[in-house]
């Protein structure tokens, strides 16, 4: 299936999009970036030369990817995140100096939250909507707040999983939302692009 690329949107020579995917109004795709297959890129979405998304990605509407960023499959940005790439940035600087950003399979960002580049964000992740991401997050870790700091533990289905004393559960633990062990692995999507 050929990727859907809306009129409005601006494509650069050289970019990779695979099959069944979206990309929506006034978006812009630059030169070399790598978007995979089943990906959904919305409005006013921005991807940065050289960038890879991974397959099955929700990037919603005014998102900017920057360089430096790589978004592994089944991943969730939710509406105007943002992403940063520069630690130390100036505009009449010179040269960029871009700290890489890595976004693991299956986490989601939410609304509005902002992604400080060097972090990464582990598999199954939930960023919460306004969090501000200064430290790396661990695999199936809620992170809310400025700065986001650790506020619990998501099941693969995304939902909260409770301890009396907020460590985090052992495997076996049963969701409440889902009746499944909370810790298991996503479907496979396929490869990488």
């Amino acid at each position: 299936m050929d990727p859907y690329i809306h009129p409005t949107a601006v494509v650069e020579d050289e970019v990779t999009i695979g099959s069944g995917t979206s990309i929506w109004h006034h978006a812009h795709i630059r030169r070399g970036a790598v978007i995979g297959s089943g990906c959904t890129l919305g409005k006013n979405v921005f991807v940065d030369a050289g960038v890879r998304v991974g397959n099955g990605v929700k990037i919603q509407n005014n998102v900017s990817v920057y360089a430096g960023v790589t978004i592994e499959d089944d991943v969730f940005v939710g509406p105007s995140a943002v992403f940063t790439n520069d630690l130390h940035p100036r505009a009449f600087a010179v040269e960029w100096s871009i700290t890489p950003t890595v976004v693991r399979r299956g986490a989601s960002i939410g609304a509005n939250a902002t992604i400080v580049c060097g972090t990464e964000i582990g598999e199954l992740a939930l960023v919460g909507s306004g969090a501000v991401v200064t430290r790396s997050v661990a695999t199936h870790q809620l992170v809310l707040g400025n700065p986001g700091r650790p506020s619990g533990w998501v099941c693969t289905c995304g939902r909260t999983v409770h301890t009396p004393d907020g460590s985090e559960p052992s495997p076996d633990v049963i969701c409440a939302a889902c009746s499944l062990p909370w810790r298991r692995p996503l479907p496979h999507s396929g490869d990488n692009t």
